[in-house]
C-alpha cells in the first residue's frame, strides 16, 4: 500500500475521532454533561428539524440570558439575532484563542489543533490571508465540474441501489460521500478507494458519543496531516496545500498547514453532509419543493438559502471570552465572562420577519448566520453553497418520484450535537 493510499485512510479514519474531540472545546467537561441542568443542554437539543420551544421561549424573554453552569466565570447564552451579530462582531472585545481553554476541560496547551477557529488576530489575521484567496469564486471555479460529477456518480450509485424498490440511505450514498470527495479534492490530497470515504458513515457526532474521547486524538489525527504536509513541500501539486506552498513557501510553517488542513477537512466535511441530508429532508416533506426545484433554476438559490436558515446545522458557535467589561442588547458582560451564541436560535429570530420557524422558500431571505458572522465566518461557505447548489436539483431531478421509506418518527437525528445532523434518511426512488 502506498504512503498517500496510507495517509488517506487514516484521514477518513480519523474524520469523526477529530469532530468528536473538537467537540469537547467548549469549556466544559462532556464527561459530566449528564450532571449539567437541562437550561445548558437546551440551546443543542431539537425537535425533528426545528430547535426546541424552549429556546425560542428564552430568546423572546431574554436574548441573553445566563446560563447556570458550575464554574467560576458567569456564562451567557445569546439567543437574538442582533445580539449574535453584535457579539460575534466583536472581534476586539472578545477572543476566541485557545489559550483560554489551556486547564480547563483537560486542554493542555500541547493539544491546541491550530486553524482559524481557536485564532485571534493577528495570527487568525496571517492564517486567514493563506486560505482566502484559495476560496474565491476564481479559485473555486476549477473545482466545478468535478463536484458535478461527483453528484452525478453518487446518483448513479444510488439508482444501481434502488433498482426494484430497495431503499437506499441518502445519508450513507448521497450527503457523505459528496463533501468529502470535494474537500479532498480541494485540498489535494489524491485518494483511489472510494470506500475509505464511506467509513465516515460509522462516526458518531453526538456529544455524548464522544464523553470519554481524548484530546490526544487530535493530536494523533494533526500527525497524520503533517505527513500530508511533508509530502506536499517535495512536490506541491494543484490543490490548495500545493498552492499555499507554492505561493508562501516557508513563510507558513508545516504545524500551520496542518492545522488549516485539519479546519478545512473537518469543518466542510460535516456541516455540509448534515446539510445535504437534512436539506432533503425538507424538501421530501413537500411535493411542491421538489417541483420547484425540477423545472426552474431559478429557485435553486432561493431555496438554498432558505434551507441554510432554517436548519442552521451549526447550532452553537465557538465559545467567546469577555476581554473587558461591555454592555450588548442591555446585559452587563464582563471580563472574563463566557459567552455562546446559538446561531440555531438567532436564525429563527422573529426580528427578522414573520413566520422564521417556517420553511418558506418565496420569502426575502434575510443575511442568515448558518455561516457565522465576523472575523470567523466560514471561510468555506462558498464552496459549501457550491456543493448544495448542484446537489439538491440534481436529487431531484433524477428521482423526481423519491419519498420516504421510513416513518417520519422512525427516524433518528442526533442528540446534544453542535453540528446538528440525521443518522439514516431511507428513501424510495420509485415512488
Amino acid at each position: 500500500m502506498s504512503v498517500m493510499t496510507t495517509l488517506r485512510s487514516r484521514i477518513i479514519a480519523w474524520t469523526g475521532r477529530m469532530y468528536l474531540a473538537r467537540t469537547r472545546k467548549k469549556g466544559f467537561d462532556l464527561s459530566r454533561m449528564s450532571f449539567l441542568p437541562e437550561s445548558v443542554l437546551m440551546p443543542l437539543r431539537r425537535d425533528g428539524l426545528d430547535p426546541v420551544r424552549e429556546l425560542g421561549a428564552v430568546r423572546e424573554k431574554e436574548p441573553i440570558s445566563r446560563l447556570p453552569v458550575p464554574i467560576a466565570a458567569n456564562v451567557w447564552l445569546v439567543t437574538g439575532y442582533d445580539e449574535v451579530k453584535a457579539v460575534l462582531g466583536k472581534a476586539n472585545a472578545f477572543s476566541s484563542d485557545f489559550t483560554n481553554l489551556v486547564g480547563k476541560a483537560g486542554a493542555g496547551a500541547e493539544q491546541n489543533p491550530g486553524g482559524l477557529g481557536f485564532a485571534d488576530p493577528p495570527v487568525h489575521t496571517r492564517l486567514r490571508r493563506l486560505l482566502t484567496p484559495e476560496f474565491t469564486m476564481r479559485r473555486l471555479s476549477r473545482l466545478t465540474p468535478r463536484i458535478h460529477e461527483i453528484v452525478e456518480e453518487r446518483l448513479d450509485a444510488m439508482e444501481a441501489a434502488g433498482r426494484d424498490g430497495t431503499p437506499v440511505d441518502i445519508v450513507h450514498s448521497f450527503a457523505l460521500p459528496i463533501p468529502s470527495l470535494v474537500i479532498c479534492e480541494l485540498l489535494g490530497v489524491p485518494y483511489e478507494d472510494r470506500a475509505d470515504f464511506e467509513r465516515l458513515s460509522a462516526a458518531r457526532f453526538d456529544l455524548f458519543s464522544g464523553a470519554n474521547a481524548s484530546f490526544g486524538a487530535i493530536s494523533e489525527s494533526l500527525s497524520y496531516f503533517r505527513d500530508i504536509v511533508k509530502k506536499q513541500r517535495e512536490n506541491p501539486g494543484d490543490g490548495l496545500l500545493g498552492m499555499i506552498v507554492k505561493e508562501h513557501g516557508d513563510a507558513v510553517s508545516d504545524e500551520e498547514l496542518a492545522g488549516l488542513a485539519d479546519g478545512v477537512l473537518t469543518g466542510g466535511f460535516e456541516t455540509t453532509a448534515s446539510m445535504l441530508a437534512l436539506g432533503a429532508l425538507v424538501l421530501l416533506q413537500d411535493p411542491r419543493h421538489f417541483a420547484a426545484l425540477k423545472d426552474g433554476d431559478e429557485a435553486v438559490d432561493r431555496y438554498v438559502e432558505e434551507l441554510l436558515r432554517y436548519l442552521t446545522v451549526v447550532q452553537v458557535a465557538f465559545p467567546r471570552f469577555a476581554r473587558e467589561d461591555m454592555e450588548i442588547g442591555g446585559v452587563r458582560i464582563a471580563a472574563g465572562d463566557v459567552v455562546l451564541c446559538s446561531l440555531s436560535g438567532a436564525d429563527r429570530d422573529g426580528e427578522l420577519g414573520p413566520g422564521m420557524e417556517q420553511f418558506d422558500p418565496s420569502r426575502n431571505v434575510p443575511s442568515h448566520l448558518a455561516f457565522g458572522y465576523g472575523i470567523h465566518r466560514c471561510v468555506g461557505a462558498e464552496l459549501a453553497r457550491m456543493e448544495l447548489r448542484a446537489a439538491y436539483p440534481a436529487l431531484v431531478r433524477r428521482f423526481p418520484t423519491m419519498r420516504l421509506a421510513a416513518a417520519p418518527e422512525e427516524l433518528a437525528f442526533r442528540k446534544l450535537s453542535i453540528v446538528y445532523g440525521i443518522e439514516s434518511l431511507p428513501v424510495r426512488l420509485d415512488g
